[in-house]
């Protein structure tokens, strides 16, 4: 009796757990993201273009970074598979640039070493415009010097060449 009571706890145990994931399928069915989509070939035909992944793939991949609810249009999924592929073919053609017989893990970083500095370079484009901005400011703040002492040499000699006409003038009188 005691084996039977187990058995029918097991049972049901499975029962609940087969449940629980219909419901789980149902679920992510009908959620927001599950959005019924062209099928791959049919789109692929369409724009006449070969795909090089699996679009699935890449709109899994983009789903990780994306927040959630977000929708991925399928000029994206198109336009990111594309360009994947053309990177793939880059960093092939470059690996194939050097004279052996094999592909190592140096030539991959070797392959890749540009678009890895892309972010040390961005941080470096900012840091170049910063000091440029100081370069600027330090220049205006020259320039305003540099028109402060105009205007006021430029009063001084207003100033003297009234006093000398003045001096002229009277000059004439006398």
């Amino acid at each position: 009796m005691a084996k039977e009571h187990k058995k029918d706890k097991k049972t049901e145990k499975a029962e609940e757990k087969k449940e629980l994931e219909e419901e789980a399928e149902a679920m992510a069915e009908t959620a927001p993201e599950a959005l019924p989509e062209v099928p791959e070939e049919e789109e692929e035909e369409e724009l006449g273009i070969e795909l090089p992944f699996p679009k699935a793939t890449i709109v899994n991949m983009l789903r990780q970074h994306l927040d959630k609810g977000k929708q991925i249009k399928g000029q994206v999924k198109v336009e990111m598979n594309l360009w994947l592929g053309k990177m793939v073919e880059r960093m092939a053609k470059k690996m194939n640039d050097h004279p052996y017989t094999y592909v190592d893990g140096s030539m991959f970083w070797d392959a890749i070493e540009l678009y890895e500095n892309v972010a040390e370079i961005e941080k470096e484009k900012e840091r170049i415009i910063k000091e440029l901005e100081s370069i600027k400011s330090a220049c205006d703040v020259l320039i305003s010097e540099v028109d402060r002492k105009f205007v006021i040499r430029k009063t001084f000699m207003h100033e003297l060449s009234n006093q000398i006409k003045e001096a002229k003038a009277e000059e004439k009188k006398e």
